[in-house]
């Protein structure tokens, strides 16, 4: 019998999603954040950077508004009013302290119980190999998650920005993981995920050649039925939960 995923604490109210690009949240997660919206409950987003080296036809400093324009209608699309962006360079993001302290300040002035982000390890399964920007945010978010809770770790973060220690962060939940532990019923916000990946349309559409909607739909779909078997036939969206 195929091990089944846990269904995804409920008992939260707000929500902190850290990842590096955008579009990175809309590959799958946007199903989920919908229907936690739905339930009243707040998520923001963060984005280290805003995915300028992202389309090769299009230089950075005209790409970055763009991708910036389209995340905050993408978020819109799924009930996330709060966006924002910590302009790490996109492509050489450095897994460090630095990164550490901008996620830790984020967490502190959000003071969210379920922080999100993005598979942090080396390949998306097998031969997949991951890019560095992911890597370095999955891998600084999870450590964040603790210094945020630390106020020896970073002090300046009181004294310059008054930021007091939160310590209240009690999962980190990683999406894209090949070795999830538990997941959400995709069916409510599943097609509003659709929409919310569509709105990144001047990426996509040097992505494939595909028409963009059918490549979204079929992307989004499928990754959801493909997790319905270890979550009692329901299309689903996974993740791999870290408990504080």
């Amino acid at each position: 019998m195929t091990e089944q995923l846990e269904p995804m604490p409920d008992d939260w109210q707000r929500a902190l999603a850290v990842v590096a690009h955008p579009d990175d949240l809309e590959y799958g997660c946007a199903a989920a954040v919908a229907g936690w919206t739905d339930a009243g409950r707040e998520v923001a987003y963060l984005l280290a950077s805003r995915g300028e080296a992202g389309i090769d036809t299009m230089e950075p400093a005209r790409c970055a508004p763009l991708r910036e324009q389209e995340q905050r209608a993408s978020a819109a699309v799924v009930g996330v009013s709060t966006v924002e962006f910590l302009d790490h360079k996109d492509g050489v993001i450095e897994y460090g302290t630095g990164l550490r302290r901008d996620i830790a300040g984020a967490i502190r002035r959000h003071r969210p119980e379920l922080v999100i982000t993005l598979n942090h390890r080396d390949t998306w399964g097998g031969t997949a190999w991951n890019t560095p920007d992911h890597r370095a945010v999955g891998r600084a978010t999870l450590d964040a998650a603790g210094d945020a809770g630390n106020r020896w770790i970073f002090p300046e973060l009181i004294a310059e920005q008054g930021l007091e220690p939160w310590n209240g962060v009690r999962w980190v939940a990683v999406a894209g993981s090949t070795t999830p532990t538990h997941a959400v019923d995709a069916t409510p916000g599943l097609e509003r995920s659709v929409l919310s990946l569509l709105e990144h349309r001047s990426y996509i559409e040097v992505l494939t050649d595909q028409d963009p909607e059918t490549y979204c739909r079929n992307f989004l779909t499928g990754s959801a039925q493909g997790a319905a078997e270890r979550f009692g036939g329901r299309p689903a969206v996974t993740f791999e939960l870290f408990r504080r």
